[in-house]
């Protein structure tokens, strides 16, 4: 991921965000019905019918390719993705190609950035300072290091790629609990080489729960968007 996507063309200083966003916690879901869902509560916030909402969920195996995919980036064939059981699918957010799957919380904000002040760059520090917020319920010290994403030490942790079309937020981060690290040896995962890439459970010893990244998360993300989280029952809207 770690880019941003714009398809807006003005841009304005930075504000408040308004609270009440939605949250969905979800289990397990593929990338393109999580694509299609994204889309839908994005068309329901563009249009006043809810202030805005985020997703936390784990996706089935997949590659993605954001609108600055490097040649080279993929280094597995398709028959060893397929073998994987690997799904390859190209997107609109920013950024690279990046591995999703199981044991990775993948989390999509979906916010009015007008309501932000407009600015897109606060916007994309605001997701890593929440992130890095996170990270410190572990006891870990998150850093940036580069145009975008979350490092621990030398290695990154947590990956962002966010996109905006009739200035609301869609896609987000990756952030590593306990995925198959081998799978990220098929790519160089955001234009990094896969040894640079690592997750919480080879960080600490042993993976914290995913319901308490997650609550560390929305937690992160209420304290740097001003935001109150109504938790949806039933898990996909």
């Amino acid at each position: 991921m770690d880019a941003l996507s714009n398809t807006d063309s003005s841009r304005s200083s930075a504000g408040a965000c308004v609270a009440g966003s939605l949250l969905y916690n979800i289990e397990r879901i593929s990338y393109t019905k999580a694509l299609k869902l994204q889309l839908d509560l994005h068309a329901r916030c563009a249009a006043g019918d809810i202030p805005g909402a985020l997703l936390l969920l784990e996706h089935d195996p997949v590659m993605t390719m954001g609108v600055k995919t490097g040649k080279g980036n993929i280094l597995a064939s398709p028959d060893v993705l397929r073998h994987e059981g690997i799904e390859l699918v190209k997107t609109d957010r920013g950024g690279d190609v990046t591995y999703h799957g199981p044991g990775q919380l993948v989390g999509y904000p979906i916010f009015r950035l007008r309501e932000m002040g407009g600015d897109l760059h606060g916007y994309l520090r605001a997701v890593e300072q929440s992130i890095i917020d996170a990270l410190s319920e572990f006891g870990l010290k998150g850093e940036r290091n580069g145009p975008a994403g979350v490092w621990v030490g030398d290695r990154k942790v947590c990956s962002i790629g966010v996109a905006v079309r009739k200035w609301v937020t869609y896609h987000g981060f990756a952030l590593n609990v306990a995925p198959n690290m081998r799978h990220f040896g098929f790519i160089n995962p955001c234009g990094l080489a896969a040894e640079r890439i690592t997750c919480l459970r080879d960080i600490l010893g042993a993976a914290p729960s995913m319901d308490d990244v997650r609550g560390a998360c929305a937690r992160g993300f209420e304290r740097n968007f001003g935001v109150c989280f109504a938790p949806q029952s039933g898990g996909i809207p």
